[in-house]
Formats: structure tokens, C-alpha cells, sequence
């Protein structure tokens, strides 16, 4: 994620409404639900690691769920507001939500799954992440950020997309839609959890003939270590070796998100958002698609285990995260009370597109 030998440009807001980047976290980029449709050219989807995270905090703002939003991994950056108000909302693992007053003293706390209004001069704070690698910050009405090929979101490794392709840079003024956002009660989004998976389910294939039955045993039967080599890209697992039946070279071929490399050392590669469109590495199994907003909750250091399952049961737990996303409009709480809750979700749109990009029949 190096900058390389020249400090980034700045990305600039002109005088409108923004938020100033006081400090930007060590790996802080905007993704909404990802750049399809171009694989054949290359490009990978990229998006948001924790889908499920991104949609709670979009809902908690009045946004579509796929909105773009701040993706923040091990720690949150300093945001000084640079507009009349804005509504903001954080979702995903646990973090201390700050905000301060001009001279840096804090002025109150926003627990996370609550939106909060801040006015200019206010700064925001967004302290480190216990729980999950990765938590979301959303703005109502979204980022000012141009579309590369259908999509906001940041592709490192490309330098390409929102924010001129690369993290959060100290100085940058993001700009927002809006300047003011009205003020309300706020809302909350009780019981919701974002925890990371006791086990990860998965489809054989599509080369698992590639491996010895011993093989195969093991890696569905033992317990692998996320290393600290992981990133958007892949994350990259240490355990017990996987033996491969006649060499570790394939043509190469596309790549699926949650794909599972096994490269030549047997130990797994599961890809991710910003996954290589095509691989020459056989791949053992591909972990379902409900279960992929889980992957991005694993730190380095976690412990993971992989289960089997056939294509009816992904098709089946794919269906119920996409109602479980739907229902999040239900279970919006006042934080404060005295706010017409089915008023308000009946003025906004906060599922359309959901199918778009869940599908319903894909694992």
C-alpha cells in the first residue's frame, strides 16, 4: 500500500462540503458493492469486504445499502467536518466513536449501529477496531466521488477508482453530496452482531481433483491461522500443509471471490474484493457467498476452519442473508425516541438494488 517515492496528491473538495482528513488510518478507502461486469478486461470487483457491515451502516443513514462508504481496517481515521451538518453512521466490529470539539477535546461519544449528527468545526474520531479487521462509516447522502466503470470503490493495486485509487491520505477533503442534513432523531440498529465465522462453509471444487483424498481431509478437518500477509487481495493461511496429487500447476483460469488457492508451500490462499481476475494455482474449494462478509471480519491472527457443504445448502444461505439485509429497515429503533420510524422508511429506498447485488441463486 505503499504511496511510493512521491507524496500522493490530495484529493480536493473546491469550497463545497467535504470531510477534512486530519488522520487518515492506516488503511482507510471508499467501497460501495464493487465494480462488475470487467473481469474479462482484467479489472477486479473490488468493494466492500463486509457487505452485511456496509448495508447497516448505509440503512442507519437513510441510504441505499450499497452506497459508498469510508472501509476502515485496524484503525479509524480524524475527520474534521467542513459542512453545515452531516449524519454519519459506523457498523462492523467494536471501536471507540469520538467526537470533538475545535480545540481536539471530546465533547461526546456515538456508539456504534447509531447515527449522529455532526455541524462544522466538529471533528470525528474513529478510535481502533476490536472484533472484525475491517468497519464502515457511512454519510447520509454518500460521497461526491466520480464512477470508474459503474462503481466508487477503491482498487489499490490498480490505483484506480474513488478518491484517486489509493487510501486516505492526511489533508484530503472528501466531498459530500450535501451540506446539511436535517435534523431528526437519530436511529439505532439493536441486536445486530458482526462477529467473525466459527467455521467458514465451502463448495468443493472446481479443482479439487487436483489434491489427494488425504489432502482434502485435512484441509476440511484442521485448523489454519490468518498471517499477517493478508489484504483485500487474499487472505493468506498458515496450518497444516495440503498435498497436491500431480504438481500445483494449472491453466490458468477465473477466479471466483472466495476461490482457494493451494500454491506449491500447500498452504491456502482464499481470495477476496480484490482478488486477480484469473490463477493458475488449483483451487481446492470456494467459500460460499453468505459467508463471505465473515472473512473480512478475521484479523491476522485468527483462527479459521472450513466446512462442506453441497450447492443447495450455499443457494439456501445465500437467500437468507439477503432477507437478512432486507430486514434491517424493520428493526431500525429510535436512539433518543419520538421518531416516526414507518414514516420515514417508507420515504426511502433502502432496498432497492439488493437483489442486483446478492442475487438469489448464485452460491
Amino acid at each position: 500500500m505503499s504511496a511510493g517515492p512521491h507524496p500522493p496528491r490530495p484529493v480536493t473538495a473546491g469550497d463545497g462540503p467535504a470531510l477534512r482528513v486530519v488522520s487518515p488510518g492506516p488503511a482507510t478507502t471508499l467501497q460501495d458493492a464493487g465494480r462488475t461486469g470487467h473481469q474479462r478486461f482484467g479489472i477486479p470487483v473490488s468493494g466492500a469486504m463486509d457487505q452485511v457491515a456496509l448495508a447497516a451502516a448505509n440503512v442507519l443513514v437513510g441510504n441505499s445499502f450499497d452506497t459508498a462508504a469510508l472501509e476502515i481496517a485496524y484503525l479509524g481515521p480524524t475527520l474534521a467536518i467542513e459542512a453545515e451538518s452531516v449524519r454519519i453512521a459506523f457498523a462492523g466490529g467494536h471501536a471507540t466513536i469520538e467526537v470533538l470539539d475545535e480545540t481536539g477535546a471530546s465533547v461526546r461519544k456515538v456508539p456504534p449501529l447509531t447515527s449522529a449528527r455532526l455541524v462544522r468545526g466538529e471533528r470525528l474520531r474513529i478510535g481502533g477496531l476490536s472484533g472484525s479487521l475491517v468497519g464502515y462509516l457511512a454519510v447520509a447522502g454518500g460521497f461526491d466521488a466520480p464512477l470508474f466503470l459503474g462503481s466508487r470503490s477503491t482498487l489499490l493495486r490498480g490505483a484506480l477508482g474513488g478518491f484517486a485509487g489509493r487510501a486516505l491520505a492526511p489533508g484530503d477533503r472528501l466531498p459530500l453530496t450535501t451540506d446539511t442534513a436535517p435534523a431528526r432523531d437519530e436511529l439505532q440498529l439493536p441486536d445486530t452482531r458482526f462477529e467473525p465465522p466459527e467455521r467458514v462453509r465451502v463448495v468443493l471444487g472446481p479443482q479439487d481433483d487436483h489434491f489427494t483424498v488425504e489432502g482434502i481431509e485435512t484441509f476440511l478437518t484442521r485448523t489454519y491461522k490468518v498471517t499477517p500477509a493478508t489484504d483485500r487481495m487474499g487472505m493468506r493461511l498458515d496450518g497444516p500443509t495440503i498435498v497436491h496429487r500431480d504438481g500445483f500447476n494449472i491453466v490458468s483460469d477465473g477466479i471466483a471471490p472466495g476461490a482457494i488457492q493451494v500454491p506449491g508451500n500447500g498452504l491456502p490462499i482464499v481470495l477476496l474484493a480484490d482478488r486477480q481476475t484469473t490463477g493458475g494455482y488449483p483451487k481446492i474449494a470456494t467459500v460460499i457467498s453468505a459467508d463471505l462478509p465473515g472473512l473480512g471480519r478475521l484479523a491476522p491472527g485468527a483462527t479459521i476452519r472450513f466446512e462442506r457443504v453441497d450447492l443447495d445448502a450455499a443457494v439456501a444461505a445465500r437467500r437468507a442473508l439477503v432477507a437478512e439485509i432486507a430486514a434491517m429497515r424493520d428493526r431500525l429503533m429510535p436512539a433518543g425516541g419520538g421518531v416516526d420510524i414507518e414514516a420515514r422508511l417508507l420515504a426511502e429506498n433502502l432496498v432497492g438494488g439488493m437483489v442486483d447485488m446478492f442475487g438469489e441463486h448464485a452460491p
